[in-house]
């Protein structure tokens, strides 16, 4: 599998710019690498935006997350490079993106990573 990149982000013209609303995407089976030990990563990734002009196409999006499946990255970083690759994609008026991860050794951890403009 190609390790993730955005290029593969497809957008579309939002028919709505005129109005401020809320767009949720849910990816219940998020998966990443552990850079330390290597082992699996498990968590919901949900991206909350209001678009402006532009909105991301959701197949191109699955196929960019999926490539996250192999990639080792801290929880952190993941959460923060998909707002930061996304921002530049769409130029949204917000974004939020929580990675909420399932628990390993007892304590389980949620990211979240939030974009607002000023208006």
């Amino acid at each position: 599998m190609e390790p993730p990149n955005a290029s593969v982000l497809e957008v579309f013209e939002n028919q709505h710019p005129h109005r401020d609303y809320t767009i949720e995407i849910v990816c219940p089976e998020f998966t990443s690498v552990c850079p330390k030990t290597g082992q699996p990563d498990f968590g919901t990734l949900t991206i909350a935006y209001t678009p402006d002009v532009m909105c991301v196409e959701l197949k191109s999006l699955k196929l960019y997350l999926q490539a996250f499946r192999n990639e080792g990255i801290f929880y952190e970083h993941v959460t923060n490079r998909i707002l930061d690759e996304l921002v530049a994609l769409l130029s949204p008026r917000s974004m939020r993106v929580t990675a909420a991860f399932t628990p390993r050794g007892g304590i389980s951890t949620t990211v979240t990573a939030v974009h607002e403009i000023a208006r």
